[in-house]
Order: structure tokens, then sequence, then C-alpha cells
């Protein structure tokens, strides 16, 4: 194990304990589809089969290997479930981790259920997700359904009612844009006083900004992934929208292309995600240090984060599974696995509040991180910087309504 796994395994509450190494044992084959068209998305991927790497270099998961395979979905729902298919019926993996966009998770979780192979899902927001009744599927990071109601909480308390909304077509942007306006309709009783629905790549938001200038709004909500995010920010500025109307973002806005391309534009900007980077926990500190001499990123944002949680819960469940790992035992090693992610409880990692799953195919049992950290930007560019605001942890059963 080497000295950073080591310290990290020491802070990990209910953390892993690495097994002896075995001769001649099965492997273990696991199958990873995740978007890898970025530079974050690269090192994400190549975090994920860094940590494997180490697992196997430790003696494996009872002396059997981790064989894994890493495939780019690009974000794209047809590749992804091509790369889901190609895994699980040829490669025939005993489980999958994917996708990191919502819009291909979504439709992978349909044939992870009929295969009967369980999927953790390493960064997917969207709530219909885990509602799709499939006993097979696992979620890591904060559902959509928990960070509609921190933000709206906070929104209609400290910043107004009155909100316009920039809502791109990507499956997680689209979860939530609506979960945040039927939470302030909810909480405060507003409804949305502008929406753009754009396209997921939207480049010119100009039009948008003009007419949202012209409607004296307490705040903007743009919902979109990283790059069509930053555009937007920049572009509310070159409108003319001064900084007291704030912005806000959806989860994404944690990804570091935001600040990085934003650069001013995103001071001041607040979101809700699953990590914070100013978080001054010990465990938290580590990671920092080793994600910026690993991979040269100045701040981890939460995909980071939950890439990593999801390598640890995965090393936990597979050491307590009863696997065989024989050519005629993989649909009983499918079920072993899956049960015995089920049985993961208050595992406590990089998360800002425990991870837990239960058996029922329910989003309560299945939706396992529900401690959501508000957090804001008080420096953009390449060294950015960010503040906690707040954790919440939400009930259970929100959002479900």
């Amino acid at each position: 194990m080497n000295i950073m796994k080591s310290t990290f395994a020491s802070l990990l509450v209910g953390g892993v304990a690495l097994a002896s190494t075995a001769a001649f044992a099965g492997d273990i084959r696991v199958g990873i589809t995740m978007r890898m068209v970025s530079e974050n998305g690269q090192k994400y991927g190549q975090m994920m089969m860094d940590e494997i790497k180490s697992i196997n270099d430790s003696g494996g998961i009872n002396g059997n290997m981790i064989k894994a395979t890493l495939m780019n979905d690009e974000c794209k729902s047809d590749k992804g479930v091509a790369n889901a298919n190609k895994l699980i019926f040829q490669e025939k993996v005993h489980m999958l981790i994917g996708s990191t966009c919502s819009s291909v998770s979504l439709p992978i979780v349909d044939v992870t259920a009929k295969a009967g192979v369980a999927q953790l899902i390493p960064h997917s927001t969207n709530a219909k997700i885990t509602q799709k009744g499939s006993e097979w599927v696992f979620r890591i990071p904060v559902s959509g359904r928990y960070y509609g109601g921190v933000n709206a909480k906070y929104v209609g308390d400290n910043i107004g009612k009155k909100i316009a909304y920039i809502c791109a077509a990507d499956a997680a942007s689209v979860n939530d844009c609506a979960a945040m306006q039927g939470q302030i309709k909810k909480q405060f009783g507003a409804d949305p006083a502008y929406i753009a629905n754009v396209q997921e790549k939207e480049v010119d938001f100009r039009s948008h900004m003009q007419k949202i200038k012209s409607m004296n709004v307490d705040g903007i909500m743009v919902a979109a992934l990283a790059e069509t995010m930053a555009r937007a920010l920049m572009q509310s500025y070159e409108a003319g929208i001064g900084d007291d109307v704030r912005r806000i973002g959806s989860s994404s806005a944690s990804n570091a292309p935001v600040p990085r391309i934003a650069g001013d534009a995103v001071k001041g900007v607040f979101f809700t995600a699953a990590y914070a980077a100013a978080d001054q926990r010990p465990i938290a500190k580590l990671f920092n240090a080793m994600v910026k001499d690993k991979y040269g990123i100045h701040a981890p944002d939460h995909d980071f984060s939950q890439a990593y949680d999801l390598v640890r819960i995965m090393e936990q469940a597979l050491n307590s599974a009863d696997l065989n790992l024989d050519s005629a035992s993989l649909e009983a090693d499918r079920t072993a696995i899956r049960d015995a992610i089920a049985g993961v409880k208050n595992y406590e990692g990089l998360a800002s509040g425990p991870i837990s799953f239960c058996a029922a195919a329910t989003p309560q049992c299945r939706d396992g991180n529900r401690t959501a950290v508000l957090i804001g930007y008080t420096k953009g560019g390449e060294n950015f910087e960010t503040e906690v605001l707040a954790r919440v942890t939400m009930p259970i059963d929100f959002g479900l309504e």
C-alpha cells in the first residue's frame, strides 16, 4: 500500500482492510464507461485506474486481482449503451461503473437491470436514475432531488424569489432546473421570472441576457455542463447585468473548467455539490494534495472526490462479497457483488456526509449520499478559490412527494 493510500485508509471511518494475496486467484472484471473528452474527464478516469492498480499492488481483493476496462462514452447515450453492452456481454464484467453524464447513465440502467449487473454511478445526479425500480443501480453522488431543496432554501432566504433560469438540454441540467423551480414554488410560492431552454452546447446567450437584464431579477440560475455554463456567466456580464444580481450554478459549477474559463465572471457564483476543495478536514487536505501532485489539478471538484469514494466503496463491497470467480459462477458472483454493495452502511470518506445503501430498489435505498455542501467562488481563473457556505443533510424522502 502506498503512503498516501495508507494515510487515507487510517482516516476513513468504516474504511477498507486490504486482503492478503493468494496464488492463481481469478480476476474480478470491472467495466468503466465515462465522459473523457476534457482534460478533467481524462483525469477522473486515470485516477480510478490508478486507485484500482493500487489495490492490486497491495494484494487485490482476497488475493484476486481487479481487471478494469476503461472506455470513453463522450457523454453520448448511444456510445454509453454500446460500451455497456460490450463490457457486459463480451468482456463479461462482474460489475459496471458509469457514467459521468446523466443522459448516458439513464439508458444504461435498463441495460444493467436486464443483464443483472451491479452499476455504480460515479457522477450522474438526475433523480430519475434511481426511480426506475432497478435492483442493480447504486448512486455515489448526491441526487438532484436533494440539491434542488438546498439551493432553493438558500436562494429564497438570502437572494430573493424573482429568478431567471438558463436551462441546458443535458439530463442533469434539465433535472436541476426543474427541481429548483419546483422547490422555489413549493417553499416560497414564486414562479420563474424567465426560462430559457437552450442546447446542451449552446454558445450564444446574449438575447436571453438582454431580456433578463430588463426584468430586474434577483438572481440567474445557469444549469449546464461546465463549458456552457462558463460562457453563459461571461455573457451575463457582457450584457450589463451587474453583480447585484446573484448567479446560481447547478452542481456542474463545481467542475474546474467553469472558473478557469469564466475568470472574474465566476466570482460570487454559488452552487451545491458533494465536496468542496475548501474543506478543512485532514482527509480532504490530503486528497487535495494528492490530486495536485499526481494530476496537476489546483483544486479537485466533486467529480474527483466521488470517483475516489466510489473505488473505496467498491473495494469494501468486493472484500465482503462471497465470490467464486470461475466460468460457471458469473451470474452468482454478479448477484453477490450487488448484495455486498447494498450492505454498505455509513461509509465516511471525502463526501460531506456518510454514504449508505440498502436492499430495496428505491431511491431511498439507492441514493446513498444525502449531504450537500453549499459552495461559493471567491476568485476565478486558473488558481480559483472557494468557500464553504453551509452543509445540509436532507431527509431521505425529500423530493419524492
